[in-house]
């Protein structure tokens, strides 16, 4: 074997994987904040709200989302434009409030948590009932 590789070192590089180092997802870089108002549905969701009852009522045995999903697609995709509208007009209506609501939450954003919003109700009542009941003093017990 004059200047080459042998098997071994050929078969060693192949399995050599190059990983990358895994990713934190956008997910857990960014917190998802409860308050934050749900995005709206298109109108095919709001077509697929009102067909889902209707196929459950034709096909009360079918218990596959897959199955739904599916038939709702077809049907939709069949539908004309004028019969598309009013989940088009409903999907728009709901977009308007979206945005609205948007603005709202943006601004309360801008002008920053306020001092009693960092602590809850319930944490302030219970050091308060520890402070009370830790003073000694009787003035609420008194009845008479």
């Amino acid at each position: 074997m004059k200047g080459g590789k042998s098997k071994a070192d050929t078969k060693s590089s192949k399995l050599a994987v190059n990983k990358k180092p895994a990713k934190a997802s956008k997910a857990a870089a960014a917190a998802k904040d409860p308050n934050k108002p749900k995005r709206p549905s298109s109108a095919f969701f709001v077509f697929m709200e009102d067909f889902r009852q209707t196929y459950k009522k034709d096909h009360p045995n079918n218990k596959s989302v897959a199955a739904v999903g599916k038939a709702g697609g077809h049907k939709w995709k069949s539908l004309s434009d004028t019969e598309k509208a009013p989940y088009v007009a409903k999907a728009d209506t709901r977009k308007v409030d979206y945005e609205k609501n948007m603005k709202a939450y943006n601004k309360k954003l801008e002008e920053g948590p306020k001092e009693d919003e960092e602590e809850s109700d319930k944490s302030v009542s219970e050091v308060n009932d520890e402070d009370d009941a830790d003073d000694g003093s009787d003035e609420e017990e008194d009845d008479d």
